[in-house]
């Protein structure tokens, strides 16, 4: 019995995907890594996540769970199932007058804040994807951002959840017998959580390098300071499974503790003549209250000097400067004067390059903040062709901010990346740099391999800083944990991740990886498309706007399917491939292609993917197909007229015959012509009255809403 028809033993047939179109459109997500599924499924309800745990354990199929795919570091690719959690997992409710919320791990984080704007209130994390993501890659990376640092993630601020662990043991840690449940139902688990903690404390050297080293953001390994900040272990199950990336359990449901939301906002961008006298302003600005300190090196400047609204100092900068953003948040007026003096004095003591102008117009403040996220957009629309843009993600202590950028700078240089670009939270010492990769060449691979080897003895080898900050560790790091944390640390990971999944079946690769080289394995190649899609960096961010996103394909999904498509349209071996997909595509791509350009509104790089799908429909038609089209458009009024005689006549026939004899009489139609025919249901609309009736409203209203062609009825 093949894969699809096991998997729908356990779940519908109609959540189970195995066509070659759906398992290369979920092989990627926004890392460089390329993965292809056997299968891809949709689970609805923890009784079908139980059976996967059971299903893949005995049939030895990893599998990997998946939510909005915009993780950056392979955490959300695999060659085994891959367990769509995006589609049936989107209920959340606010609990105690909003001081908690409750969600599913399937919605998108930034839906929640918008829910909880009313209330005042808002939740912890806040990373850049904020409005792409859903929690359960915000939850499984403990993922931060550019204000939360290490006092408001998702670490710290879980009340409870309902885990599922791979044994198919579930558990509410808020339910009043779950440690009773736990020590029960997981023994192993919960004694081997123990001895752990034991092994841990027992160790005074690795107990205070970890107590020390999460005084910073660090997301690279599990997250060992639960070990120091609890002893329950029904505590340390739900810290652990925080930043654990889908490779001990899966997260049901969550419970944070909500947080104040800050109207008010005092904002400014500081010019400074060189990176050491920006890095120098960084502590006394923090030490001042300032929830946000974005720094930006001269070449990540650069890139935006020439965007629209860019203020005209960008472009007279001396090379070498550098700038940061910085913001203070309040949450009412006595609170924000209060930042502004603090402010004042601490301004008198950095060495800036011209004089601060601070400003509390939400216009001028969204103007200035529309250079700090528009350097990825930026960077990624003006990398070389079939090249990828890897943004990665690492912490320089504070004090060595300076002297970690200059040696990044430095990497950049030794090994080519020009266009390498630094920014990021420097807050909290946490950068961020670009670089446009290919991997099309063994040449260029081993470049990338150097690179990364040298960036992880300057980062952890030289400043003792973190390889991850707030993207989690995913494959990219993976092979680098030990290297970081040291033998006991990284055997005491190891054993963590044996303890909770012995058969490995979860999500392997991640965060434990014996292979040296896993960073520069199963590398995502990029295939020239056309000028309208290849600058797309299958961020993903797209996806949440796209209306026919849970029917078919998602804007991000028909591009990954395009570049497979141009892949294999030379490739002999790949005929049959070549043509499935081909024949798939027909409709997922292209038919329920709403072409409505709601994608471009969220795209980093200003792509609308329905650009795209306007011209391959135009390829796609016949020549008579081209001159059908033009007389409709030259008639339309009469085919408007036909459409709605023919509507009238089916409700006129179901009337008469019902639904089930309208289909019968459909399909013979369609045996007889051989065409494909729309089928009648009982919630089609009788057509609305004539046009010329909103003449009666001439005079009488301030104006008339007239749906588009994509929404009328």
């Amino acid at each position: 019995m093949d894969l699809q028809n096991r998997l729908a033993r356990i779940i519908h047939q109609s959540r189970v995907l195995t066509s070659h179109l759906h398992r290369i459109a979920y092989a990627n997500d926004a890392s460089y890594f390329r993965l292809i599924p056997q299968a891809v499924v949709q689970p609805d309800s923890i009784g079908e996540i139980q059976a996967l745990f059971q299903f893949t354990q005995q049939n030895q199929i990893p599998m990997t769970f998946r939510a909005a795919g915009t993780s950056l570091s392979g955490q959300a690719v695999t060659d085994g199932i891959l367990v769509d959690i995006s589609k049936h997992w989107g209920q959340f409710n606010v609990e105690d007058g909003a001081a908690l919320i409750r969600t599913q791990p399937g919605i998108v984080g930034g839906f929640l804040n918008n829910f909880l704007k009313s209330y005042g209130r808002r939740i912890g994390p806040d990373p850049a994807s904020i409005d792409a993501c859903m929690m359960g890659g915000i939850l499984a990376n403990n993922s931060s951002g550019m204000c939360c640092g290490v006092t408001e993630n998702a670490y710290r601020t879980i009340e409870s959840m309902t885990v599922v662990l791979p044994s198919g043991l579930v558990l509410d840690t808020a339910a009043p017998d779950a440690a009773q449940q736990f020590h029960e139902g997981a023994p192993d688990v919960h004694h081997g959580l123990v001895e752990l903690r034991r092994r841990l404390l027992t160790d005074a050297e690795l107990s205070a390098r970890v107590r020390r080293r999460y005084r910073m953001k660090n997301n690279n390994g599990y997250l060992l300071n639960a070990f120091v900040d609890f002893e329950n272990p029904l505590d340390l199950l739900v810290h652990l499974m925080i930043g654990s990336e889908g490779t001990l359990g899966f997260i049901a449901e969550a419970v944070l503790k909500t947080l104040p939301d800050y109207p008010r906002r005092y904002t400014g961008q500081l010019y400074f003549r060189n990176i050491q006298d920006a890095a120098s302003a960084i502590h006394p600005l923090r030490e001042s209250g300032a929830r946000a300190a974005e720094i930006m090196d001269r070449a990540s400047l650069r890139s935006v000097e020439s965007v629209p609204g860019a203020p005209e100092i960008l472009r007279q900068l001396p090379e070498g400067a550098a700038a940061i953003l910085v913001e203070y948040q309040a949450e009412h007026a006595e609170q924000l004067s209060h930042f502004q003096k603090q402010a004042e004095q601490t301004l008198r003591d950095l060495r800036l390059l011209h004089d601060a102008e601070f400003t509390q117009d939400p216009f001028e403040q969204a103007a200035l903040w529309k250079l700090r996220k528009g350097i990825i957009p930026t960077v990624g629309g003006m990398r070389p062709p079939g090249t990828t843009l890897l943004t990665e993600d690492i912490v320089f202590p504070v004090p060595r901010l300076a002297d970690g950028i200059t040696g990044l700078q430095g990497l950049f240089e030794k090994h080519g990346y020009a266009e390498g670009v630094i920014f990021g939270h420097a807050k909290d010492g946490n950068l961020h740099f670009l670089i446009a990769q290919s991997f099309n060449t063994d040449d260029e691979i081993a470049r990338f391999s150097r690179f990364t080897n040298d960036m992880v003895q300057l980062v952890s080898g030289k400043y003792d800083g973190a390889l991850k900050a707030e993207h989690g560790t995913g494959r990219n790091m993976a092979p680098f944990v030990q290297t970081e944390w040291g033998a006991a640390a990284y055997a005491i990971m190891r054993d963590l991740k044996s303890l909770f999944d012995p058969a490995g079946m979860l999500n392997p690769g991640v965060i434990i990886n014996p292979d040296p080289q896993a960073h520069v394995t199963n590398l995502k190649s990029i295939s020239f498309v056309s000028p309208e899609v290849d600058k797309c960096i299958e961020c993903g961010f797209c996806e949440s706007k796209c209306p026919s996103r849970r029917l078919t394909l998602t804007p991000r999904q028909r591009i990954v399917v395009q570049r497979e498509i141009s892949r294999l349209k030379f490739a002999q071996a790949a005929a049959s491939s070549y043509q499935e997909i081909i024949d798939h595509f027909s409709y997922a791509g292209l038919d329920t292609c709403a072409i409505d350009g709601l994608c471009a509104t969220a795209c980093p790089v200003d792509i609308n993917t329905g650009d795209l799908t306007r011209r391959l429909r135009a390829e796609s038609v016949s020549p008579r197909g081209q001159r059908i089209a033009d007389w409709l458009a030259e008639h339309f009024s009469l085919a408007e007229n036909a459409v709605g005689l023919g509507v009238r006549l089916g409700h006129l026939t179901n009337s008469v015959i019902g639904v089930q004899g309208m289909n019968t009489v459909i399909r013979s139609i369609e045996k007889i012509t051989g065409m494909t025919l729309p089928k009648w249901n009982a919630h089609v609309p009788y057509p609305k009255k004539s046009l010329s009736a909103l003449r009666v409203l001439r005079g009488k209203k301030d104006f008339v809403y007239f749906p588009s062609c994509i929404s009328r009825q």
